[in-house]
């Protein structure tokens, strides 16, 4: 990768606009800083006070307190590692992650970033392991750039299975695998007995079974979701984020996920292509991948605090 510098007033502005960026509802920012050059994709909350966020340079995970916006980095990156799409265990403190174009997951220990394990998903040609979902027994993630599932079994309490086999589930049904980005952000029911998938490049919501791989169309009217990133399901409302339009779309799904009604969109000044979403508290965050802007050493980046609906 070759960095192209870019001046330094912009780097400025971006700070000041953070700088001055404060919630609505008093103490907490609505702006909170990652370290510079950090290529961040991935956000999830952990135990208590803390945001987790993943580096696309080297496979770190920062963990900010969003009541403060201090933090540290704690697990350092390492040559070759890559996260993407995160989620939390709240049983084991387990961070699991998407290892991107590597094809490989990673799995960490939330409050010391001990590396618990690493599980090699796929050899396929070309890979992009995108995102992750945590349910009851397993770990599934998405592949932008095949059309399958990766099963990770859990054991009681989330514990990882000794040995474990993880098992490819090719997607069929209604899901189409097209030119460009695929599958990419995934949630699961409250049971996990069905999955939500996103299709960026499609526009459009599959559910689908997460034994057989068969995706189901979820009916939005009409509506698009092109640009799908991440996604956070609570109760009946899926949040949609759409990275390059700068919007999180609300939707109110049916309760057996056949169909859905965009019912509101949020922004934010401060959004620059926010791929992933998470809930602390009574807010949204979401993190700011900026790829429209050249990565240097020095670019920063950050994680942002919206209302929610």
């Amino acid at each position: 990768m070759q960095w192209i510098f870019r001046p330094f007033c912009i780097v400025v502005l971006f700070a000041a606009l953070a700088a001055q960026a404060v919630s609505a509802a008093g103490k907490f920012p609505a702006s909170l800083p990652l370290p510079d050059g950090w290529l961040p994709e991935g956000i999830v909350a952990g135990r208590g006070a803390v945001i987790y966020s993943g580096s696309r340079a080297n496979g770190a995970i920062y963990a900010v307190d969003p009541r403060t916006g201090e933090g540290n980095i704690l697990v350092p990156g390492q040559v070759g590692r890559v996260a993407v799409g995160l989620d939390f265990d709240r049983r084991s403190n387990y961070i699991f992650v998407a290892g991107g174009p590597t094809g490989t997951a990673f799995v960490y220990e939330g409050s010391t970033g001990v590396e618990v394990a690493s599980f090699q998903l796929t050899s396929a040609t070309p890979t992009f392991v995108n995102d992750v979902i945590v349910t009851r027994d397993a770990a599934y993630f998405t592949d932008s750039n095949q059309p399958a599932l990766y099963r990770l079994p859990l054991g009681p309490g989330g514990k990882l299975v000794p040995n474990a086999t993880i098992e490819t589930i090719p997607l069929s049904g209604e899901y189409e695998h097209v030119a460009g980005f695929n599958a990419n952000g995934i949630e699961a029911s409250p049971n996990g007995d069905a999955l939500i998938i996103v299709h960026s490049t499609l526009g459009v919501l599959y559910e689908v079974d997460p034994l057989t791989g068969i995706a189901t169309l979820i009916d939005l009217g009409g509506a698009s979701v092109s640009a799908g990133d991440g996604l956070l399901r609570e109760g009946h409302t899926l949040y949609v984020v759409r990275n390059r339009l700068n919007t999180i779309e609300v939707i109110d799904l049916d309760a057996d996920l056949s169909s859905g009604v965009v019912e509101d969109s949020i922004t934010s000044p401060l959004f620059d292509i926010p791929t992933a979403i998470t809930r602390f508290g009574s807010a949204l965050y979401v993190v700011n991948a900026r790829f429209s802007t050249p990565p240097t050493p020095s670019t920063p980046y950050n994680i942002v605090r919206v209302p929610s609906q």
